[in-house]
């Protein structure tokens, strides 16, 4: 073999790679002709192999041709590689492409549950007549829960509230009052204040009573507070809650926080007063109890109940919230359906 032989064959080589090289369909195999033509057993390295059975002055230049040839291959590789990278690429990003025109998939919004919706309605109204909001421990001293609220150890109110006892000296609290008395305790009239939270009476459960509830409690203290400014109070709130067109009327009952003491009503909100089946055909629907602080919970309280008079209220959330929303059963707000929490 000779160097014109050797010229012809790089030449062959160098056009058949240029042509395999254009006709490549991407980057796998441009990388495959590399190893064809380049690599260490490709077409240039066994050309160069026999480069033995040429006279020594030709091999220098055998040897030049052969590495220019490799270095326009190289070159030509290297731009076709280039190319398709760059198509790969903008292919990808075309495919991964987001169109940020197009509408966003509708966020389901979370509701506020009817209880609370309730209790921040109620606390609302009488935070716009001046009230301030208490709040205090769901387990709480019998002293506070019972004790200086009239109601000691032996006496047969007690009777009236089934109660979870954490200790001897220890409950969970059976109702809102005892923020009533710490707020007494800490702060001298006048005093407004509303104490909103969750209780707890051992009641069995059925669709008008349950062993967890919640309330809203009033407290007025002041100087010449009078029933007359419970009954007005009372009667703007219920006002404020389901209408204008509401009435409230007050019926005598007994606690023994309070004296003298009255169960509330309002006209039924489903009728407007006439009577159906909600009302029991009365016209009225009871939302909560109230009454003048008996003098001996001030007194126990630090508070001069020849001074000072007040007035207390308390309110079932459950059955504000059932009445204002025709719910005809308490537990339904308990059992998380969301068929059912969706209304509102």
């Amino acid at each position: 073999m000779d160097i014109n032989e050797i010229r012809k064959q790089l030449e062959q080589i160098e056009q058949s790679a240029f042509d395999a090289i254009s006709s490549a369909g991407g980057t796998e195999q441009l990388n495959e002709l590399r190893v064809r033509f380049l690599g260490k057993k490709g077409e240039l390295t066994g050309l160069l192999r026999s480069m033995g059975s040429l006279p020594a002055e030709d091999r220098p230049a055998v040897g030049q041709m052969v590495n220019d040839a490799r270095t326009r291959i190289e070159q030509e590789l290297e731009r076709r590689l280039q190319q398709s990278r760059e198509a790969e690429k903008a292919a990808r990003l075309a495919a991964e492409a987001l169109d940020v025109t197009m509408p966003a998939k509708a966020q389901r919004r979370g509701k506020l549950h009817p209880l609370t919706q309730t209790m921040r309605q109620i606390v609302d109204i009488f935070v716009g007549m001046g009230f301030e909001v208490a709040e205090g421990p769901e387990i709480e001293y019998d002293k506070y829960n019972f004790e200086m609220l009239n109601i000691p150890a032996d006496h047969p109110a007690r009777d009236m509230q089934d109660t979870f006892y954490v200790s001897d000296s220890a409950v969970l609290r059976t109702h809102t009052s005892p923020v009533q008395v710490r707020t007494m305790l800490k702060k001298q009239p006048p005093i407004r204040v509303v104490c909103p939270g969750r209780v707890y009476r051992s009641d069995d459960v059925d669709a008008t009573h349950s062993p967890i509830f919640h309330q809203v409690e009033g407290l007025v203290v002041d100087k010449g507070v009078t029933m007359a400014d419970l009954r007005g109070v009372l009667d703007v709130f219920a006002k404020e809650l389901y209408g204008a067109h509401t009435k409230t009327r007050l019926r005598p009952s007994y606690f023994p926080f309070t004296e003298p003491s009255a169960e509330v009503d309002i006209t039924c909100h489903v009728c407007g007063g006439s009577g159906c089946r909600v009302c029991k055909g009365t016209g009225w629907i009871e939302i909560l109890g109230s009454g003048m602080v008996n003098p001996n919970v001030l007194r126990m309280c630090g508070i001069d109940p020849e001074v000072y008079t007040g007035f207390a209220f308390g309110i079932g959330i459950e059955r504000v919230a059932n009445a204002k929303f025709g719910i005809s059963d308490i537990r339904l707000h308990y059992e998380n359906d969301l068929r059912f929490l969706s209304q509102f």
